[in-house]
């Protein structure tokens, strides 16, 4: 039997197990269930990737550049009259107002990385990027600082079930921004 070509299908494979982490976590992936998802052979998914931590890897590194693609989009952080602890907050309540579905799944992604190593390179890759475009409003070392403040809120407000208090941020990453000049 000929071989059918099939140029999407690799991205069929990582949206599959994006998905499949979405709906049933980390601990539910496996090259059966994604190849089920994407609905292709099961040999297409170790074609394509050899190991689940390389489709983790993969799956991850997409929803960086999803995220990227927000930050840099971002009308308030783009706009240097909108003070920086305001433009934080409005990109965080965007996040939020996109529901928690996508942030549960990138955070578990991301937070996969503690036990898989192989992850961590690119986990880090999210926080460098938004600390890289908050540092061309701040020092590093601040840019630094509130970066982890918005993982901190965000993973409190996923945690806890709690809502997203947009004052109490705009409250603490000010502290940090007024901080930096002293």
């Amino acid at each position: 039997m000929a071989r059918r070509y099939d140029p999407g299908r690799r991205e069929r494979i990582i949206d599959a197990a994006i998905r499949v982490v979405a709906a049933e976590g980390i601990a539910g992936l496996s090259h059966r269930t994604v190849a089920a998802e994407a609905d292709v052979p099961l040999g297409s998914t170790t074609y394509h990737f050899a190991s689940l931590d390389e489709l983790l890897v993969t799956a991850l590194r997409r929803c960086n550049e999803n995220f990227a693609r927000t930050v840099h989009e971002s009308a308030c952080l783009a706009d240097p009259a909108v003070p920086t602890a305001e433009a934080l907050t409005r990109l965080l309540e965007g996040w939020f107002a996109g529901g928690r579905g996508p942030m549960e799944l990138e955070y578990e992604l991301y937070l996969a990385a503690l036990r898989r190593p192989a992850l961590r390179a690119v986990a880090a890759e999210w926080a460098d990027g938004l600390t890289e475009v908050i540092a061309s409003r701040t020092d590093p070392a601040t840019a630094r600082a509130l970066v982890a403040l918005l993982d901190g809120i965000s993973l409190q407000v996923l945690l806890t079930g709690g809502d997203f208090d947009a004052a109490h941020t705009r409250e603490m990453l000010g502290r940090i921004v007024a901080g930096a000049g002293r």
